[in-house]
């Protein structure tokens, strides 16, 4: 099947952009780009796909597991060692949730409250 369309771009909403991208380029490495009034900061990878935080005054983070406000999208990052990974996350502000639903992977979320995994690679 011919593709219609090439994934580009993710958007988060967030009451602090600058602050939830610096989180994100901690994790990826990424460079943060983003204009003067911090409304709509960046991260682009080297391969095309770029990340945004968006402001958003009254944002309401989802709640992880929960039917009444559901986590509606969520990040994967793969990673060699989960608790060095870890340990490297819970360093930098992220919160692991109580509740982890396997073994090849872990829940967290960021400080605006979005879910994120980091999943054993294969190698």
């Amino acid at each position: 099947m011919d593709a219609i369309a090439r994934l580009s771009l993710v958007a988060l909403d967030t009451p602090d952009p600058r602050g939830l991208a610096e989180f994100y380029s901690a994790i990826t490495g990424w460079p943060v780009r983003g204009g003067d009034d911090d409304e709509w900061i960046e991260l682009v990878s080297g391969g095309g796909v770029t990340i945004t935080f968006q402001f958003a005054p009254d944002h309401q983070p989802p709640v992880w597991p929960s039917a009444d406000r559901p986590q509606q999208a969520h990040l994967d990052f793969d990673v060699d060692d989960l608790d060095a990974g870890e340990d490297q996350l819970l360093a930098i502000g992220a919160r692991k949730v109580e509740t982890q639903p396997g073994d090849t992977f872990r829940v967290f979320l960021d400080p605006a409250g979005h879910p994120f995994c980091l999943v054993a690679s294969n190698g």
